[in-house]
């Protein structure tokens, strides 16, 4: 794993996981265009101007900023063999003092969806947030309908904790979630019992 102020870099099995640079634009247009009908039920609406070059220079500014900030960890998956753009991963809205938590949000171009990518790419964040920015709560949210996120979390880790009632806007309008979480030092289900 490599940290630096500008760059951030942590390598998987498969994949780099790194800030966005401005000549990921072509690629990333390119995959999001591609994969739009499967991304857009579970995202927020796309701005009209979502795929432009000014909306992802801003989208590299903010990673930027908010790595350096220490307030995010928006990183894209390139696959190591031919660099390919597979995704993006991005912890958020990080959290000191009392809580030590943090946010998780993804997405995968459809072509390269449920071949554990994203798995590989949640196992190797969490462990950084839990091991480098000394974390002890990685939370993460998807509607309840989305059947192969929900088992994505539940593989990685994480635990169902509840339901959010109008959590976010998805796809244009105010939706329910489901809520998981993955800590640090997880004794959901433990007992002192011998």
């Amino acid at each position: 794993m490599l940290l630096s102020r500008r760059r951030l870099k942590l390598e998987t099995e498969r994949m780099t996981l790194r800030s966005p640079i401005h000549s990921d634009y072509r690629p990333w247009v390119a995959l999001r265009s591609a994969s739009r009908e499967f991304l857009t039920p579970w995202e927020p609406e796309w701005a009209a101007d979502h795929l432009s070059r000014k909306a992802f220079s801003n989208r590299v500014y903010w990673a930027n900023r908010s790595i350096n900030a220490g307030t995010a960890l928006p990183l894209f998956l390139v696959r190591r063999s031919d660099q390919m753009l597979l995704g993006a991963i991005t912890l958020d809205n990080i959290r000191r003092g009392p809580a030590l938590a943090g946010t998780l949000g993804y997405w995968t171009g459809e072509t390269f969806a449920r071949r554990g990518y994203m798995r590989e790419a949640i196992e190797t964040v969490v462990h950084y947030a839990f091991n480098h920015l000394d974390l002890s709560r990685i939370e993460a949210a998807c509607l309840p309908e989305n059947a192969p996120s929900r088992g994505l979390l539940e593989r990685s880790g994480f635990k169902y904790e509840g339901v959010a009632q109008s959590y976010l806007q998805i796809d244009g309008r105010w939706r329910t979630h489901v809520l998981y979480a993955s800590l640090r030092n997880d004794r959901r289900g433990k007992t002192n019992a011998s």
